[in-house]
C-alpha cells in the first residue's frame, strides 16, 4: 500500500468509528413521534402503544407530538424536512399519498413528497365504517341516501381535512350513491369525532377502534364497512360492496415512516424496534381491545404495499377532482 493511501486511510477511520458509535448508541436522547392529526384518531391510535413499548427497548423517551391541520400535510411536511438522523419520526395514514396529489389537482406546489420518507414498518390496516349520530332517523345506508336525494348539500358530515382518509371514502360513497352532503373538514378526526357525538355533523367514517367505544355506549351506529370484507369487531355490519356500491372501497391504515436518507443502521434498529413491539402480547391484546387489529409488515413488505395502495387512492383522487 502506497504512504500516501495509508495515511488517508487511516485520517478516515477515527470518523468511520466515530458513526460507527453514533448508530451503535441510537438513541442517545428522547425521539419525537409527529402525528400529524389530533389525538382521537387512527394515527394517534397506533402512535401511544408503539411509543410506550419501543422506548422501554431502546432505553429512551419516544414522545408524541401531535401537529394537526391540513388534512395530515401539516406534520407530514414537518418531518419531510427534518433532520434525517432518526430522532424525529412519523406515525401517518394512508393519506400520506393523497395530500401531494390534491395540491396538483388545485396547481399548488405540493408541501411534501412521499420520496421525502422511508418506511420503518405498518401498525394498523383497518376499513373506514360509515357512522351517524345515534339520534339521526337513518338505520341503513338506504335511508341515508333517501333523505339526503331529499335534500340535496343539507346533511353535515365531517372529515379530517379536505383530501384527508376520512374525507376521499366519503367522497367515494358520494359520488356512487349519486347524493350530495355538506362536507365540514376538521384539524383530525378526534375533533370530527366529538361534533358527531355533540350532533354538530351528523355523519363522519372513521376507523373501527376510534367508533367502537362510542357504539358500544350507544352515542352512534355504523351503517356500512368500506372494506372488502366483514370486520371482527362489528360482524353484523355489512360492507357497501355487500350494499351493490362496488367501486366503494377504502382501508385506513397506520405506518411509521423516517425523513428520507436517515442513516440505514439507524433505520434497520428502528425496524427491529418495531418488529418486537408488534410481536408483544400487551401490544397485541391493546390494538384487540380497541376493535382495530394489528396489521405489521416491516418496511420492505410496507414499502410495497404503500406504492400499491397509494396508486390506487391517487387514481380516486384524480377521479373526485377538485371539490370544496
Amino acid at each position: 500500500m502506497k504512504r500516501r493511501d495509508f495515511l488517508t486511510g487511516a485520517a478516515a477511520l477515527p470518523l468511520a468509528l466515530k458513526a460507527t458509535r453514533a448508530f451503535a448508541a441510537y438513541p442517545d436522547h428522547n425521539v419525537i413521534i409527529v402525528v400529524p392529526f389530533p389525538p382521537g384518531g387512527q394515527a394517534d391510535l397506533a402512535a401511544r402503544p408503539v411509543a410506550q413499548k419501543i422506548q422501554e427497548l431502546l432505553g429512551k423517551p419516544f414522545i408524541i407530538d401531535n401537529r394537526g391541520g391540513a388534512g395530515g400535510a401539516i406534520g407530514n411536511a414537518l418531518v419531510a424536512r427534518a433532520e434525517p438522523d432518526g430522532y424525529t419520526l412519523l406515525m401517518t395514514l394512508s393519506s400520506l399519498a393523497v395530500l401531494p396529489e390534491a395540491d396538483r389537482l388545485f396547481d399548488r406546489p405540493a408541501q411534501y413528497e412521499v420520496s421525502q420518507f422511508v418506511p420503518v414498518a405498518r401498525v394498523l390496516a383497518d376499513p373506514t365504517l360509515l357512522a351517524v349520530n345515534a339520534a339521526t332517523p337513518w338505520k341503513s345506508v338506504q335511508d341515508l341516501v333517501e333523505d339526503a336525494k331529499k335534500r340535496p348539500g343539507l346533511i353535515p358530515y365531517g372529515s379530517s381535512g379536505s383530501y384527508g382518509t376520512l374525507h376521499v371514502s366519503m367522497e367515494m360513497f358520494t359520488a356512487n350513491a349519486d347524493i350530495k352532503l355538506a362536507h365540514i373538514p376538521y384539524r383530525g378526526a378526534g375533533p370530527a369525532l366529538t361534533d358527531l357525538l355533540s350532533g354538530q355533523i351528523k355523519a363522519l367514517a372513521s376507523a373501527p377502534g376510534v367508533l367502537k367505544p362510542h357504539v358500544d355506549a350507544g352515542a352512534i351506529r355504523v351503517l356500512a364497512n368500506f372494506g372488502a370484507k366483514r370486520v371482527a369487531s362489528f360482524p353484523d355490519l355489512p360492507t357497501f360492496q355487500e350494499l351493490g356500491y362496488h367501486d366503494v372501497e377504502f382501508y385506513i391504515w397506520a405506518g411509521l415512516f423516517a425523513p428520507a436518507k436517515t442513516p440505514e443502521p439507524i433505520v434497520k434498529q428502528l425496524r427491529e424496534g418495531m418488529r418486537q413491539t408488534m410481536s408483544d402480547p400487551k401490544v397485541t391484546k391493546t390494538f384487540d381491545s380497541a376493535g382495530s387489529p394489528p396489521a405489521y409488515q416491516d418496511a420492505p413488505e410496507f414499502a410495497r404495499f404503500v406504492e400499491t395502495d397509494s396508486a390506487r387512492l391517487i387514481r380516486a383522487v384524480r377521479k373526485i377532482g377538485r371539490v370544496d
